[in-house]
């Protein structure tokens, strides 16, 4: 390896500790605007020698073991609590946990997101309405496969200070599998009792 070839790698591990911190501290959750800060803080083009998303989480999970081995512990078991109880709550609509509160990568700035099926977008809509839920509709872009993305109804409310995203899709779209920003492949999901078991596996 040259010496330019090890300048350059030593110069993306940097970029890649540097957006771990940014997102561990400054709750900032897109890995690419991490990235960028994260670059521009460091003089580098941030066009160049962009780590990965998967690197950006595994020095996520250096960061928080080593600079949060108490908090960010006590920050996750109190989020995936309140997704427990967010998919208690909305069990009729079959909840499956997804994102860094299920992979355990979570921030105390994350947001908890739900996948759920609906028959219709307006059938949720009305039962948060119904139990007095305030919310926000929005929309979240998910990648389906390598070549297509879809765009897909989605309501956000507060649970206490912490924000709950609620995606929606069809019945007929549970075999759909959106692909993780992660690392490419099928997300992973959890049903409310692979929830439960999990919080009982980290009491």
């Amino acid at each position: 390896m040259t010496a330019a070839d090890k300048s350059a790698n030593r110069l993306r591990r940097e970029i890649a500790q540097l957006a771990a911190k940014i997102i561990a501290v400054d709750g900032v959750s897109d890995y690419l605007v991490a990235k960028r800060k994260a670059a521009l803080r460091l003089g580098a083009r941030p066009d160049k020698l962009m780590p990965s998303n998967h690197e950006i989480e595994e020095a996520l999970s250096d960061y928080q073991r080593l600079f949060q081995g108490d908090a960010q512990p006590a920050a996750l078991d109190s989020l995936r609590r309140t997704a427990l109880e967010a998919m208690v709550f909305l069990k009729q609509f079959e909840p499956r946990l997804v994102g860094p509160v299920l992979s355990g990568n979570a921030t105390r700035h994350s947001e908890i997101v739900l996948h759920l099926y609906s028959d219709s977008v307006e059938e949720l809509a009305f039962f948060l309405g119904d139990q007095g839920v305030p919310f926000q509709s929005t929309e979240r872009t998910l990648r389906l496969n390598q070549n297509e993305v879809g765009d897909f109804p989605a309501y956000r409310f507060l649970a206490g200070q912490t924000p709950v995203v609620l995606i929606v899709f069809s019945p007929m779209q549970k075999n759909i599998r959106p692909l993780s920003p992660i690392d490419g492949k099928p997300m992973q999901r959890a049903d409310l009792r692979q929830v439960e078991a999990l919080l009982q596996k980290t009491a």
